[in-house]
């Protein structure tokens, strides 16, 4: 059986095609992706060059080419118009759940340094990162954070109730837990923007591109980002033993991104931390 990746006329691995990412997908066979992370230029925040996209037809066929199992993390925000948010991304996060995908967490990328709009209302410092997963996701690595109270002992005996066969209250437990000395992050993820001279006007941090590859992917997985920018996934997923794949339309972002990816190191995820 022909391999679909790495095929003359199909599509080779480790590359960002100059292309509308419709096309690159096109290529693609069914259930190739093990995890998309992107962020789409959204209503009209971004000047991305001129160009536009179908998000319709974008979602469906991610759904399309992800495998099952697979994750899809889209990072949205939304403008505010004639002082309403445009809501573009319930909109979205919906559509892709009417095409079969799991909402399976709606995660916050909090903005350390968002940049003041002096609006009458509370300052905007945060986006969606929608994690859409076709079925259960058979990866997840999840990142860890101490525990304050590492090592105590606790008692539980004043707060676990032991309920008879007719669930009724019997007696209180006695159970002793020693507190373990980390446990898993929230799901509100703390990033700092800008700093970055990439030459995108949109670039999101390496950090949070390196925190979901790590927990949605191993080593040797296949990583795509159909609004590829200036290289952010494809470079996180070099440096973590990924492959990757991308798509982007601008030539401009296809040259600095491959000027990034040749700079880049490979590097343990364990060692894997950016300014945030």
């Amino acid at each position: 059986m022909d391999d679909p990746v790495n095929h003359p006329g199909k599509l080779e691995l480790n590359v960002i095609s100059n292309e509308n990412c419709l096309d690159t997908m096109a290529r693609m066979p069914d259930g190739l992706i093990d995890l998309t992370v992107t962020s789409p230029p959204y209503d009209n925040l971004r000047d991305y060059n001129g160009y536009s996209f179908d998000f319709e037809a974008i979602a469906a066929e991610l759904y399309r080419v992800t495998k099952p199992g697979g994750v899809v993390v889209w990072v949205i925000g939304d403008s505010t118009v004639k002082g309403s948010e445009s809501g573009s991304s319930f909109r979205q996060a919906l559509y892709f759940k009417e095409l079969g995908f799991n909402l399976h967490d709606t995660m916050i990328y909090a903005k350390n340094n968002p940049i003041p709009q002096n609006h009458n209302r509370y300052e905007q410092s945060f986006e969606y990162m929608f994690v859409f997963s076709k079925g259960k996701p058979s990866t997840f690595n999840p990142i860890k954070e101490p525990t304050k109270s590492a090592g105590a002992v606790m008692d539980w005996g004043n707060r676990k109730t032991i309920m008879d066969k007719n669930q009724a209250r019997r007696h209180r437990g006695t159970d002793l837990k020693i507190t373990n000395d980390t446990k898993n992050r929230k799901n509100i993820f703390f990033y700092s923007v800008g700093g970055g001279k990439t030459g995108h006007p949109a670039t999101f941090p390496e950090q949070l591109a390196a925190d979901h590859i790590i927990t949605w992917s191993n080593k040797g997985d296949i990583v795509y980002d159909p609004f590829m920018g200036s290289g952010t996934t494809a470079q996180l997923a070099q440096m973590t033993g990924r492959n990757y794949l991308g798509s982007e339309i601008s030539g401009d972002y296809v040259t600095i991104s491959k000027n990034r990816l040749s700079q880049a190191q490979s590097i343990e995820p364990s060692h894997l931390e950016f300014d945030s």
